[in-house]
């Protein structure tokens, strides 16, 4: 069994009750975490876990494979998950209809800050990585052309 691409093993996802003990584990332990913040700066464990996650696969305590399988599935419920927010909303269309465009104007003005913040971290970080790493990507990829020669 090797990968046809570059003979590596092939990698078989975790059993699906494993998956969901790990999400589960990380989500326990993020209620934890997340029950030491103080009343005035509530931090939810849903984002403690999202970080945790991220940590426990970058230094590969988790590995992807054992993942993988049920990350997707949870992202294919995104939409039905959103539906109760979406009732709520329905349920009080008089204040959308006393403070709806408001509510618009923030919610555009607040995307757009979110883009941009996010813009520049990306690009702050992809710069530590590549001062880190010591090489840029132009490099990396001229030297892999001067390999094919």
């Amino acid at each position: 069994m090797s990968d046809k691409n570059n003979g590596a093993p092939e990698k078989k996802p975790a059993p699906i009750i494993m998956q969901m003990s790990i999400f589960a584990i990380i989500l326990f332990i993020s209620g934890i975490i997340s029950s030491f913040f103080p009343q005035s700066f509530v931090v939810p464990a849903a984002v403690i876990g999202t970080i945790l996650l991220y940590l426990a696969l970058t230094f590969k305590i988790v590995k992807l494979e054992w993942v993988e399988q049920f990350a997707n599935f949870l992202i294919g419920l995104i939409g039905f998950l959103f539906v109760p927010a979406g009732i709520s909303l329905a349920a009080h269309l008089d204040i959308m209809a006393k403070e709806g465009v408001q509510d618009v104007i923030v919610i555009i003005l607040a995307t757009i800050v979110l883009l941009v913040v996010t813009a520049y971290t990306a690009r702050y970080i992809i710069r530590i990585h590549e001062k880190l790493v010591g090489k840029k990507k132009g490099e990396l990829e001229g030297e892999i052309e001067g390999e094919d020669k």
